[in-house]
């Protein structure tokens, strides 16, 4: 059975940080490339971050860029958000992703696995 796993979210003042990752358990994605999304209340779930399968390649939301950074470990089928500078904005429940294609989809229907979500809280 395919699982992804998001642990790392939180409540946290404006100006903060978190790392929030994400374990990937039944089949390895190291040739996938994997993404970040968020959703607020309300709203319609949105792409947050994307990362190639070697890590080489990155691809981010202009709300988030200059300010989170996706990474990868091949070798631990793990994939990591670090985002700096929080805003209230940010608040959302945030989902791991793999894609079963190769491109730095944005569109939520390229992935085909997600995670159950982990809630990011930002407080003004």
């Amino acid at each position: 059975q395919v699982q992804l796993v998001e642990s790392g979210g939180g409540l946290v003042q404006a100006g903060s940080s978190l790392r929030l990752s994400c374990a990937a358990s039944g089949r390895t994605f190291s040739s996938n490339t994997m993404g970040w999304f968020r959703q607020a209340p309300g709203k319609e779930r949105e792409f947050v971050a994307a990362i190639s399968w070697s890590g080489g390649s990155t691809y981010y939301a202009d709300s988030v860029k200059g300010r989170f950074h996706i990474s990868r470990d091949n070798a631990k089928n793990t994939v990591t958000l670090q985002m700096n500078s929080l805003k209230p904005e940010d608040t959302a429940v945030y989902y791991c992703a793999a894609a079963d294609g190769t491109y730095l989809y944005r569109a939520p229907r390229f992935y085909n696995y997600w995670g159950q979500g982990t809630q990011v809280t930002v407080s003004s």
